[in-house]
This record gives structure tokens, C-alpha cells and sequence, in this order.
């Protein structure tokens, strides 16, 4: 059996879905790339169990077949060769693939494709559409707030609230917490669930940044993300998500507005000078100037630095990891932010100047206990 398919085009759909597969899988068949041909159209496969992506291209094919390749081994010789027609031939029976290109041949050993998992299929579930550039710009402004402890899974994920007017992404580490919602997203249906950081991770790298339709199906196991030929299949996390709303404080009185990019540089400069472990900070506010510090007591080193900026309530000093306060001002996207804080023992809210219209994201993060100077 044989088929002949663009080394460019090949490569190109294999490294959208290479980061599916893991290094050290529960069955060996994992490590390979399922490609399935049908009517001329090959599709390919790569999953760990939890998580399967598919996409799909043109070949030239008269046959049907179904064949397992290595995907390590496949992707770096794809890497090798110049834009050039593969020729492609299976042998199901050997349990081999010879690939032909101008200047040689490869020989692979492979397996058959019905060894491989098969995907699940969406039972008794619900749908909504979301514009990639919003899904993409979602997960990359909540992910990096999720946990990695395994203890409490349901904060290794994003958890995703729908309502029939809006939706909401929420992820948290116990130590910060990002909410971000979008008003023009309507999905017409009153669900929630918890989405994996990989899965995510691979979405946000696959999709385009552009109003290309994702349908998103999910049932109480699985969701199903389609756009163009891509798809992904995810497992979602069985687990209870924390009351997030409980943690965020109401009254805060001391408000600081900010230039964003001057914070930034501040703290990232100050904070080299932070204790290694803890990367703590402290925030002196009094009038118009806020004084940004550190000390490594251990190492006898420390900076201090005054900014201007606008602040109203009373004077205050209260503790940041630096570390957790420079991810959410990266996550900023405007010229000027706001801090909005009650007490040194109780979390700072941080959210943008004029953001954008249909987009709401609010930043929590926790204060460290200050230690005296």
C-alpha cells in the first residue's frame, strides 16, 4: 500500500500534534503517530490516554490502510529534508513503512492501527462556539496562575464557568488567582468544568489568532475542541473546584494606579536582590510615591526604588513574592494598572486600566508576612 504526501506539509501537521505524546507512555504503541487514510485524506493521531489530537491533510492514495509509525523517528527525519513529494510504503503484514525521498530511503518498523487507542466519542453532551483568538487569549492570561501539586488536583487545571450570556476561566495556586471573563462570548448553556494545564497548553499553541470558529463539546468525561482540521480531545479533571469568589475581598480602600511598564521593570530590578527562596518584596505606599525594596539578609545584598504614581488611602507597607507579582503585570495588557488593596495580611487585587471592551480579568495575590528592617 501506498500513498505520496508534501515532507513540508507533513511536518508541519506532526509538530502541532507531537507535544500529545510523552516520553515514557503506559503502553508502547503511545510513542507512535496513528495515520489513517480514507478517500484520499490522511489523518493522524497522537495521544497519552488523556489527552488525543487529530488533524488531517490531502494525499495522494487509491488505498484505505491504517498504520502506527514512531513519531520521534519520523518528525526528526521530516526535520532533515528539503520541501520535496514522500513516497510512502506499508507493508501491514512486516509491520513496515519504507519512505522514499530525491536522495534515499528510511525504513521504520510500525504497527497496525488497530492496536492503537481509539478515541472517545462525545455521548449525551452539550456544545457552544467560542472565536479562537478569545480561547487562545483566555488560556494564556489564566494557565500559568494553575498549581502543580497533585495533592489538589482540581487546581492543576482551569476551571471554566458558562452561563447562557458569558463565559469565565478561573485558575489558581492557593498562592494567586486569576479570574478573566468575556461578555461576548454566549453559550447558551448553564455548565462548568475543569480543563487540564497540557490540554490547554497544546490549545494555545494550535490555535490560530484569528475568528476561526472553535466548536467546543464536552459531556461529564471528556471535552472536544474542533477548529479547521485540527481537533482535540481532552479527559476532564473529576474534582470539585474551590469556591474562588469567597476568596476575593470586597472592600479595598487603598487603591494604586500605576504605569505598567515602569512597575514591571521595577519590581523584576528590585527583586534580584529577594531572597532566593522566598522572592519577597515590600510595597511602602504614602502619597504620591510608592518605594519598592528588598533584602537577602543571607547575603547581606538589597535595592530600593522609588516610583510616581497615583495613590489614594493610607499609608501602607505590605509584602508580594515577586516572583507571582511580575507573571500577573505580565499578563497586563494596557499602559496603566491598578492595585487595589485593604490590609498588609490581606490579598491585593490587580486588574487592568480600560481594558479591553468584553473583557474582564481580575488579578488576586497573596501578601507574605513582613519581617522588620
Amino acid at each position: 500500500m501506498k500513498f505520496i504526501v508534501n515532507s513540508t506539509t507533513l511536518l508541519k501537521q506532526l509538530s502541532n500534534i507531537d507535544g500529545v505524546v510523552v516520553s515514557k507512555p503506559i503502553i508502547p504503541i503511545l510513542n507512535n503517530f496513528l495515520f489513517d487514510i480514507k478517500d484520499g485524506e490522511l489523518k493522524i493521531s497522537s495521544t497519552d490516554l488523556e489527552t488525543t489530537m487529530t488533524t488531517a491533510i490531502k494525499v495522494e492514495a487509491k488505498e484505505e490502510m491504517s498504520i502506527a509509525i514512531p513519531s520521534k523517528t519520523t518528525i526528526d527525519l521530516l526535520k532533515t529534508l528539503a520541501d520535496q513529494p514522500l513516497a510512502f510504503s506499508v507493508n501491514l503484514e512486516k509491520g513496515a513503512v519504507e519512505i522514499k525521498y530525491d536522495t534515499g530511503r528510511f525504513k521504520l518498523t510500525a504497527q497496525k492501527g488497530d492496536e492503537f487507542p481509539k478515541n472517545p466519542v462525545v455521548e449525551d453532551g452539550k456544545k457552544f462556539i467560542i472565536p479562537a483568538k478569545i480561547l487562545q487569549r483566555a488560556i494564556a492570561k489564566t494557565v500559568f496562575a494553575t498549581s502543580n501539586d497533585e495533592l489538589r488536583l482540581n487546581l492543576t487545571g482551569v476551571y471554566i464557568q458558562l452561563t447562557n450570556d458569558d463565559i469565565t476561566f478561573v485558575a489558581t495556586d492557593a498562592n494567586r488567582l486569576v479570574r478573566y471573563n468575556r461578555v461576548d462570548v454566549k453559550p447558551g448553556v448553564e455548565e462548568s468544568f475543569i480543563l487540564p494545564k497540557k490540554a490547554l497548553n497544546l490549545l494555545k499553541s494550535s490555535l490560530p489568532n484569528d475568528d476561526t470558529e472553535v466548536m467546543v463539546e464536552f459531556n461529564r468525561s471528556n471535552a472536544f475542541f474542533t477548529f479547521g482540521d485540527v481537533s482535540l480531545i481532552c479527559r476532564l479533571i473529576d474534582e470539585k473546584y474551590p469556591d474562588y469568589n469567597a476568596v476575593i475581598p470586597k472592600e479595598n480602600p487603598n487603591v494604586l494606579q500605576i504605569d505598567k511598564t515602569e512597575f514591571s521593570v521595577g519590581v523584576k530590578r528590585v527583586s534580584i536582590t529577594s531572597n532566593k527562596t522566598t522572592h519577597q518584596i515590600r510595597l511602602k505606599l504614602a502619597g504620591s510615591e510608592l518605594t519598592i525594596s528588598a533584602e537577602d539578609i543571607d547575603f547581606e545584598n538589597e535595592a530600593q526604588e522609588k516610583l510616581k504614581c497615583q495613590y489614594t488611602g493610607e499609608d501602607l507597607e505590605i509584602g508580594f513574592n515577586s516572583k507571582y507579582l511580575s507573571e500577573m503585570i505580565s499578563a497586563v495588557d494596557t499602559s496603566e494598572l491598578k492595585l487595589e488593596m485593604s490590609q498588609p495580611n490581606r490579598a491585593g487585587v490587580l486588574t487592568p486600566m480600560n481594558g479591553d471592551e468584553g473583557e474582564n480579568i481580575l488579578m488576586l495575590v497573596m501578601p507574605m508576612m513582613l519581617n522588620s528592617y
